[in-house]
């Protein structure tokens, strides 16, 4: 990294706050994408920790006058390539912006700044009585301004929605440095364009997320967990349709493929509650009162039979239910050694039997293993393509193209959550016409004139 550049750093953030040495810096340089997708990794990077928005716009307008490459780093748990550096470029590492500044209670807010991590979150409400933050996509190391800039979903989507359903407003330095506030704890504001919703899913490209309030919800006195199995995915599908059409939106529903499941179980050491079926649903239900819990235990159960489940599971026990829940936690794990790509495409509820149809038939054309797990309760299924060592199939590209293929026949999305990141960016043109492309495009442009902030993500 040019020194001119590391000694404007130090005088912004102090000399203790800037890394330069190569084997620490690379550290900050990768995120969790898969290695056989991950984008070639450039280590000559400076990483700057700095302690206040103050301190991110001076950055900003440093970099947007000598034209420097910056980059947004948060816990790095993107899958997408998004926080990969792939030019010499100022990694603006947020850890240190990790305070939680208010909860909240009349407003149902708590404002944080964007380094608190969902640990953190989690920790704080986990002490309280009624109120918690319901986003869980997975990683606990993820921050907040992740979070925020990637959409993040997760399990309990299918109740509360994603990223976008919980943020109130933000803080965020633009590439120009400008600060601006966006939002607010308002139920209902409907003047100008709506700039918030354009950070939140921007990838990092936009702006940097410095603070964010975000809802909180009334916390349920009673969870449980439910395993159904079916023998076959129509039937699977068709019983979540009927659930949704009695009005009952359980915390969360998972598809799960026994062969992903019953391979995870193994690899910890637990025991399945189910070897019947080929595909299992996982619920997970939560009520105010215990028999309400109870009730839509039956009425769930009911239903997946009358679409002939053949077998049911209820997880009374707090043992139960952490192990069918570390077990499902596990299966991208278990797999991870094999894995060449997780593709997390999102269709709709009605064409999910067509879509799973036609990726079994994409498994058999291309000789490969595709292991489907899944948010069936909002259309999210994580297609994960293995071989042996995770080594890219030579016609690698031809497959991926099938199968975005199918899910934009499907009515679908590219991706659910994960993002486009650093390594979808060619196959936008499957889902997007020329004018769409070219105003993401132009709106990139209009905030950050210089291409200086995470150029080649996301557009």
């Amino acid at each position: 990294m040019n020194e001119q550049v590391v000694k404007k750093m130090q005088e912004i953030v102090g000399e203790d706050w800037v890394v330069t040495d190569r084997d620490k810096v690379s550290t900050y340089c990768e995120d969790e994408t898969e290695r056989a997708m991950k984008p070639k990794v450039c280590t000559d990077c400076a990483v700057v920790k700095p302690s206040k928005t103050e301190e991110i716009s001076e950055i900003m307008k440093y970099a947007n006058k000598n034209n420097v490459v910056v980059v947004a780093r948060g816990g790095g748990t993107s899958l997408s390539g998004a926080a990969v550096t792939i030019m010499p470029s100022i990694i603006v590492s947020m850890e240190r912006m990790n305070k939680i500044i208010e909860v909240d209670e009349t407003s149902l807010t708590v404002e944080c700044e964007g380094g608190v991590t969902l640990l953190q979150l989690t920790e704080l409400f986990n002490k309280h009585d009624s109120l918690y933050f319901p986003i869980h996509p997975g990683d606990e190391g993820a921050q907040v301004g992740g979070l925020v800039v990637m959409n993040a979903g997760g399990v309990r989507a299918v109740r509360y929605g994603v990223m976008r359903d919980q943020v109130k407003a933000l803080e965020v330095v633009l590439p120009t440095g400008e600060i601006i506030n966006l939002g607010g704890k308002l139920i209902k504001n409907n003047a100008g364009l709506d700039i918030k919703n354009l950070i939140i899913g921007s990838e990092g490209i936009l702006g940097i997320v410095t603070k964010a309030t975000l809802a909180i919800r009334p916390k349920d006195k009673y969870t449980g967990s439910l395993v159904v199995s079916f023998n076959d995915e129509n039937d699977a599908v068709k019983a979540v349709t009927e659930i949704f059409k009695k009005g009952i939106r359980p915390l969360a529903i998972e598809y799960m493929e026994k062969t992903a499941i019953l391979r995870a179980a193994k690899d910890i050491g637990l025991t399945w509650p189910s070897n019947e079926g080929n595909i299992d649903l996982y619920f997970i239900v939560s009520e105010r009162k215990e028999e309400d819990l109870y009730e839509m235990y039956e009425t769930i159960v009911g239903i997946c039979e009358e679409n002939n489940a053949s077998d049911s599971f209820v997880a009374e026990s707090s043992k139960d239910q952490r192990n069918i829940l570390d077990i499902r936690s596990h299966v991208y794990p278990s797999m991870h050694d094999d894995m060449v790509d997780a593709i997390d495409a999102a269709v709709p509820i009605k064409n999910l039997s067509k879509y799973m149809k036609g990726i079994g038939e994409i498994a058999v054309k291309y000789n490969v293993e595709i292991s489907t797990i899944g948010h069936i309760g909002d259309g999210n299924m994580h297609n994960s393509i293995l071989n042996k060592g995770a080594v890219k199939p030579d016609n690698y590209e031809e497959l991926a193209d099938e199968i975005f293929k199918l899910v934009i026949e499907c009515e679908g999305a590219l991706t659910g959550e994960h993002g486009i990141g650093k390594v979808r960016n060619s196959k936008l043109k499957l889902q997007f016409s020329e004018t769409e492309l070219r105003l993401m495009k132009e709106i990139k442009k209009v905030f950050d004139p210089n291409n200086i902030l995470n150029p080649g993500t996301a557009i």
